[in-house]
């Protein structure tokens, strides 16, 4: 089952990840969460976590990359290709 989750947590878009991962924080902050289900969802918020901070950096690179013409000033950007 882990494996499962795992791999559905990959195809997630940020939005939702990033939805998902808030609704659990929530459940956790109320206490009212038996022990054992606990457990399970804090796994899959730390999965969520890591696809919102994947997504991130993938954004935050394509973003960055700038291009330079041949006497080194920036001349624009470009997408990085991060796949």
């Amino acid at each position: 089952m882990a494996d499962t989750t795992h791999a559905d947590v990959k195809k997630l878009s940020f939005e939702r990840a990033i939805e998902e991962l808030e609704s659990i924080v929530k459940r956790l902050e109320d206490g009212k969460v038996p022990l054992e289900e606990s457990v399970a969802i804090y796994e899959r918020g730390e999965s969520l976590k890591r696809r919102c901070e994947d997504l991130l950096r993938q954004a935050e690179a394509r973003v960055d990359k700038i291009t330079t013409d041949a006497s080194g000033q920036a001349a624009g950007t470009e997408p990085l290709d991060v796949q």
